[in-house]
């Protein structure tokens, strides 16, 4: 890569990598894979950065970017083994605000990786829906079904709970 690209390249990356972190943590539950995922991100985009920098929206390119290794990353078997213990499935509850987002980060691991980044892209990064049939490459009525889907999961594993009272966006 010429020294012009490189530098574009690590200039882009330094300013966004705050709100890539946090996106992949969101989806991965974990902060660890949740780097892991940005780094793959990265250096598939480092390898064709020529053709990424020309796209119209070149955030919602590193976005997907992002969004596709997670689901990559969910597909190895190697993903569905724990290796902390930092977000256990079913934590006790005190009524603390972080024990509720560790029971909803919890509940969102247990998703299908697709609903999984449906919810997170919605909900935790509030992007529209025409946006989130972009980024992942699906019908809009894709991403409707997935998010419906998904709340009604969550609202299940939650039982008696009001969904309500225990938001999505409570977990960024």
């Amino acid at each position: 890569m010429r020294d012009e690209l490189e530098r574009e390249y690590v200039e882009y990356f330094e300013s966004r990598m705050p709100h890539l972190r946090r996106l992949a943590a969101l989806l991965c539950g974990d902060y660890h894979r949740g780097d892991d995922v940005v780094q793959a991100a990265a250096t598939a985009l480092y390898a064709r950065w020529r053709q990424a920098r020309a796209a119209t929206d070149l955030d919602a390119y590193v976005r997907r970017a992002v969004v596709n290794a997670f689901l990559r990353e969910r597909r190895l078997r190697w993903a569905q083994v724990s290796l902390t213990d930092q977000l256990p499935d079913r934590p006790a509850v005190t009524g603390q605000p972080d024990d509720e987002r560790l029971v909803v980060r919890a509940a969102l691991r247990q998703l299908p990786p697709r609903q999984q980044a449906v919810l997170v892209l919605r909900y935790l990064c509030d992007l529209p829906v025409a946006e989130v049939a972009g980024l992942l490459g699906c019908a809009e009525g894709t991403v409707k079904r997935q998010t419906s889907d998904g709340l009604a999961a969550l609202r299940k594993r939650f039982g008696d709970r009001d969904m309500d009272s225990t938001p999505l966006r409570r977990l960024a």
